[in-house]
């Protein structure tokens, strides 16, 4: 099945910018961010997990090319219980390790796990 796809929120400088609520974790067909005309060196993704009991979001390694460090391997994002209170996690990446071969970056779901992803462009 098609990976559900995670649209980037471009932030501006000196501008305040609504938290967008994201979109639904979704556990049977993962996630996938095109990055067309952003650098990967400006995305910031947030993991939101309200699950009641701890749970990973895996960032797959990329294709090699154009990821010369694919090598290194998936990097997993492990989030605790969040029944209670949402656990949330933030993480950035680099092109070298995650860029698969058509510019997307793909994010595997732990099976069960509900919340939010969000992908936000920084600013230069």
């Amino acid at each position: 099945m098609a990976r559900t796809d995670v649209p980037i929120t471009t932030l501006a400088q000196n501008t305040a910018t609504a938290d967008p609520a994201g979109t639904n974790i979704d556990a049977t067909n993962h996630h996938v961010i095109d990055t067309s005309g952003v650098p990967a060196s400006r995305i910031a993704i947030r993991v939101t997990n309200t699950t009641a009991s701890t749970k990973a979001a895996t960032v797959k390694a990329g294709d090699n090319p154009p990821a010369g460090s694919a090598g290194q391997g998936d990097l997993s994002v492990s989030l605790t219980d969040g029944s209670t209170t949402p656990t949330v996690k933030w993480v950035t990446l680099e092109a070298a390790r995650f860029m698969q071969n058509d510019g997307t970056i793909n994010i595997d779901i732990a099976s069960g796990m509900t919340g939010k992803i969000a992908v936000f462009e920084i600013p230069r």
